[in-house]
């Protein structure tokens, strides 16, 4: 493991790197194939500072690092309880959260204008992935056919992709989920769970990305 090591390897196979990767907002999902030593020169931070951090973490068990050896089918019941069910129960709150509190903080100059209807199109866009994966992409890897789901798999990574284009805009409308100081705890609690779903998404893209799909093509 050096500075070269991908951000998917690492998050992979490191149980201390999801959550520095976090710190420094690396993107290890999408931007997954990337260098260490090449995602932190492009925000300006220290690779070998971040690496060091990785080494010397000791955070709980990563439950990322355990879906490389399950049973594929253990590891598609994961996917669809944890994030499937979570996003679809999240997101009707976050949703209800960001509404109120665009309209009763109309006049405050830190408001996340257009929030909510971005958080709308977020919400249909992870749907629709959502609904293609439970009944295409999933049943095929389910029956021994992933090595027949190049096709599919390449829409699902691309959708990824897109996702991760959302993920970044929602932090820029929402002010990087740094609240102001008179923020109502509605709008603080809109916040803290944004920055949830973001880091819910990243840790099911990445689980997809470099376990799932990985080990079904083959």
């Amino acid at each position: 493991m050096d500075t070269n090591t991908t951000l998917a390897e690492l998050a992979a196979t490191q149980a201390g790197a999801v959550q520095v990767f976090h710190r420094h907002h690396l993107d290890f999902c999408c931007g997954g194939q990337k260098s260490l030593k090449a995602a932190c020169e492009a925000r300006q931070l220290e690779p070998a500072a971040v690496l060091a951090e990785i080494q010397a973490a000791t955070p709980p068990p990563d439950p990322l690092t355990q879906w490389s050896e399950a049973p594929l089918d253990q590891v598609l019941a994961h996917v669809l309880e944890r994030y499937h069910a979570g996003h679809r129960e999240v997101l009707p709150h976050l949703l209800q959260m960001s509404e109120k509190v665009e309209a009763v903080h109309a006049d405050h100059p830190e408001r996340p204008t257009g929030l909510t209807g971005f958080l709308v199109e977020v919400a249909d866009e992870l749907e629709g992935h959502m609904q293609k994966e439970e009944q295409i992409l999933f049943p095929m890897i389910l029956e021994g056919q992933g090595y027949l789901a190049g096709p599919p798999i390449r829409v699902m990574t691309q959708e990824h992709d897109e996702h991760g284009v959302r993920l970044a805009r929602l932090r820029a409308l929402a002010h990087d989920y740094q609240p102001p100081p008179d923020a109502c705890t509605t709008w603080r609690a809109l916040y803290a769970g944004l920055a949830e779903l973001e880091q819910e998404l990243m840790a099911h893209i990445h689980l997809e990305n470099n376990v799932l799909f990985k080990r079904a093509r083959q």
